[in-house]
Formats: C-alpha cells, structure tokens, sequence
C-alpha cells in the first residue's frame, strides 16, 4: 500500500485518543478491508489502552473471526509440481569406488549429450591403422597447461585410457580454453600426430545448450518471485526491505504473483566461518530457522513457495544436499511450502525451473578471466554451467561434492529457468532461451565483503513472467 494508506491509518487512529506500533499498521494494512479491521479494532480496545500493538489487532481478528489474507485463497490456480528431489536418496559412503561410480555417472551422460556433435573413439584405439586422420574424442579434462610457444595442452581421459590435445595459438578455439575447467566433459575434433600420442585440434565443443532451444511457457500470465540469501540470525539482515518485500505481496500491484522461489541461505547458521559468532543477533541455529519462520508467515498464506537450502544451512556442505531433516522440514513448512534439495527441479504452470544456491559459481569465477566472468555478473558464471551441462564441474575444489551413485548435478534436461543466489549479487540475462537468475540477496554488507570488495545488491527480488519470461527487478531498499 502507499505512504497515504499508512498515515491514513495512524490518523484514524490518533482521532480516537491511540497511538499505534508500527508492525500493527502493517497488519491492518494486510487485511482484505483496512476499514472493517479499524471497526473491529476499535470495538475490541479496552479504554485503558494507549498504545495499540499487533497484540491488539490479532486479537481483534479472532474476535470477528476474520479471514486474514494468509488464508485467503487469490491464487487458486498455482501449483508447484516437483520434477526432481534427492532428498531420501543419498547411497554414498565415501569410499573409493563410491567416487568411482560418481565420475562413470557424470561422464557417460555429458558423452551422452555430445555424440551428436562428435563422432568419437575411445581414446585406446586412437593409434589403430597407424595413419594420419581426422577424429574424435569426448574425454574428462584432467589437466590444462600452456607450453612455451603459447600453445594450450590439454589431457583428457575417458573410460579407457587416457590422451593429449594440442590446441595451437592461433586455433579459433585458443581463446575458449580459459573458460574450461577441471573435471569437466568436452569433445574434440582433430588430427592424429604420426605416432599416434597427440591430438591437433581443430574444433572443441562443450555439451551446451543447442542453439534451437525453445524455452515453455505459461498459458496465463502469472508470475514467480525468485529471492534467496536472506541470512536471518545475521546482524546485517535486511528486514525493513524484506518487510517491505513481504508488504508489497499483498497489493494488487503483486496480485500476478503467485509463486515464491527461495534459492538457500534462509539463515546465517552458525560456525560457518571462524569469528561468526560475533556478527550474529541470533547465535542458535534452530532460533535462527524459528526466526525465518516468522519472516515467511507476514508473507500471502496463498503464495506456492519452494525452499532449498545453501552452505550456510543446517545440512551437510556437500552438494547435492538433502532438503533438510524432518525436523526442520516440519518448522519450514510455513503457508505448505515445498522443500525440496539443492539442486531441485520444479515446474510452475509448464515452466521448468532449475533451483541451485551456487556454491560453485565461486570455484567458477575464481577459475575464469574476469571478462568471462566475476561478481558483478554472475549470471554469466551461471551461463558457463549451462554451456557445460554441470552445476559443479572442478572436484576438490571449494565446492565440496557428495560421492553419489549418480551424479545429481549433471543438467540432463534443460530447464526453462536457471535460479541461483550465493553471490550476493544481482544478474538477470537470457542464453539460448533459458532465463538465467541470481537473486541477489537480503543482507548487508558483511566484514567478509568489505575485505574482499564484494559489493552486495540487497533488498531486491526479481520477478519473472512465466508467460513471457520477461524479468522484472524489483527494488525494496
């Protein structure tokens, strides 16, 4: 609601002799008919009061048995179907062969997605017939290095052994070598040397997205709200904005809205990092969820939310991590919201959307040129991915991955939205059809940041038109 309605409110108010809180405005704001609330709050007073708090207005609500706009259904046509959630599914140990069948997995469906493009060998029947001719390779990057004359040498390995690729300076695909990352699945196309111990490359292809992609979309215009990294429990928790976010839900303006994505970090936790304890108002973790709850509650009860967790949340670090054990599950279940994994998939009206914190968009950023890539844009890292069809590529690195049977951040589909936060920073961009989002955040600036020049956009929430994918950016600072 506007300015005017707020003071509107404080003046009728004040016309009878009472002061207000400023959280009991908002509440009357949030009724179906601030006008009848007034009536039935000032029915319900007793003389005696003086300041009236939102104490005063819940208990006017259930006095006339008034149906609050949490549970009144204007979005009755929403609804979430999730397409993939590993929660439950976790098989790995930890041992050898657990990493083993990680990496089989991961590689046999990014070649899957490549033999298309590449006609490949296996690597061990490069040097059969002894001649020079052209072919094809699909292998795991196990090493990247330059040699003396600027050229880039690559190894790669399949499931049968193991080879080099040359790659020379003035090959196209010279420059496009520092976008690639360790672990990752390419495909080559080039010529045997004599003795059959080198690859020349002429083409390097990744599993990407085709460029005939077609992104789905609704067939009725209503929208989703894509946030994340609200980091509650911190000192630097933005909750005036997040109020205002939660505000603006329930205007006509936000009537379109119906879906509430929240892409990790609903809170800080705790002993993520060593001197933590000393930028937080909220030092137990279960305080800091009970705490996130009450921030969901003030948003519409018939909103369609979605929640996945981030590397701050109270599950384990390595991805893909289970959305939660059921104690928490139950606390987050607020207006019966979906949890679901990070990575989870979801489809809104026949739109697909890909939900990942992003841990790993700073191994990618780290990795890559800043002109690829870095934090004030990290939906072009977020690109990257797309262009390698996995989430999490380089192994051993700061993203930790869980030794699964299969390899859940592998993009076999290809999603319609691409949703991501962690950074901290907002992106928005479109490649090859597919909306690519990262929500920004809801916190302020932290130590950490400052240290390391890291300028967060806080307070803001794109929203995406399912019906057109058009991306709007909301600002509430």
């Amino acid at each position: 609601m506007s300015e005017a309605s707020l003071r509107s409110i404080v003046e009728h108010l004040a016309t009878h002799g009472y002061s207000v809180e400023k959280d009991a405005v908002r509440r009357i704001q949030r009724a179906d008919d601030p006008d009848a609330m007034l009536d039935d709050l000032l029915g319900s007073v007793d003389e005696e009061t003086i300041t009236i708090t939102e104490d005063h207005v819940e208990l006017a609500i259930s006095q006339t048995e008034e149906v609050s706009p949490a549970s009144t259904p204007r979005r009755g046509e929403a609804e979430v179907a999730v397409v993939h959630d590993m929660t439950g599914q976790s098989t790995g140990t930890g041992d050898y062969d657990d990493f083993v069948a990680l990496f089989r997995d991961r590689y046999d469906r990014l070649r899957q997605l490549l033999t298309d493009r590449v006609r490949a060998r296996s690597i061990t029947s490069l040097g059969d017939g002894g001649q020079r001719h052209t072919i094809g390779v699909i292998g795991m990057v196990t090493d990247i290095r330059s040699t003396a004359n600027g050229h880039w040498m690559l190894d790669l390995e399949d499931r049968t052994g193991q080879c080099r690729a040359l790659i020379h300076a003035d090959n196209d695909a010279h420059e496009s070598v520092r976008e690639i990352l360790m672990d990752e699945v390419i495909g080559i196309q080039g010529t045997l040397s004599d003795d059959g111990e080198l690859v020349f490359v002429d083409e390097l292809f990744h599993p990407d997205i085709p460029l005939s992609n077609e992104s789905n979309r609704a067939d009725r215009h209503v929208e989703a709200a894509l946030v994340s990294d609200l980091h509650i429990g911190s000192q630097e928790f933005a909750s005036d904005a997040w109020r205002a976010f939660a505000d603006w839900l329930h205007t006509n303006e936000a009537e379109a809205v119906e879906y509430l994505l929240i892409a990790g970090d609903m809170v800080d936790g705790v002993g993520i990092y060593p001197g933590q304890a000393e930028e937080l108002s909220i030092v137990d973790v279960y305080e800091q969820y009970a705490a996130f709850t009450e921030e969901l509650k003030i948003v519409p009860g018939d909103l369609e939310i979605v929640i996945i967790p981030g590397n701050h949340d109270a599950v384990r670090l390595a991805e893909p991590q289970p959305g939660f054990d059921a104690e928490l599950r139950s606390m987050l279940a607020v207006h019966g919201a979906e949890v679901i994994s990070n990575p989870g998939w979801v489809e809104l009206e026949g739109v697909t959307v890909l939900m990942y914190h992003g841990t790993s968009l700073d191994d990618v950023i780290a990795e890559v040129p800043a002109t690829v890539a870095d934090y004030t844009r990290p939906d072009l890292a977020m690109r990257l991915l797309l262009q390698k069809r996995h989430l999490a590529p380089m192994f051993g690195s700061r993203t930790r991955i869980a030794p699964e049977e299969r390899d859940y951040l592998v993009i076999d589909d290809i999603p319609d939205v691409f949703h991501a936060g962690h950074t901290h920073t907002l992106g928005v961009s479109s490649y090859r059809d597919v909306s690519i989002i990262n929500s920004a955040s809801w916190q302020h600036q932290t130590p950490f940041q400052r240290r390391v020049n890291i300028e967060p956009d806080v307070g803001v929430a794109p929203i995406i038109d399912l019906q057109t994918l058009e991306v709007t950016v909301r600002s509430f600072t």
